[in-house]
């Protein structure tokens, strides 16, 4: 998907609409960001002892390598805004939205 650099957006900091340079986040590991997660709780659970349940082991096909099946194809883009004038950075407060590849023009 191919971005401008550039986009007039509006500033909490300035409290006005500005020229905001866009940068894409930086990309972090689920381990990095969720640590404990339910799916890693999941596997450190199952692989002491089995407990209850078929741990949806029926509703997906079987865990190769530890790894958790179905998974999407695509990482959610993480855009950030820099301002022109005060030049502080401030993200969207929606989720963002799902593209393999990001662009900048």
């Amino acid at each position: 998907m191919k971005l401008p650099k550039t986009r007039k957006k509006y500033c909490p900091t300035c409290k006005k609409h500005t020229e905001h340079k866009i940068i894409e986040g930086k990309k972090k590991g689920r381990n990095a960001t969720h640590p404990m997660s339910y799916g890693s709780q999941k596997r450190i659970r199952h692989r002491g002892k089995l407990g209850v349940g078929n741990h949806g082991k029926y509703s997906r096909p079987p865990i190769n390598k530890w790894r958790m099946t179905g998974r999407k194809t695509s990482k959610k883009v993480d855009l950030r805004f820099e301002c022109s004038t005060c030049k502080k950075m401030h993200g969207k407060a929606d989720g963002g939205f799902r593209a393999r590849k990001v662009e900048f023009k």
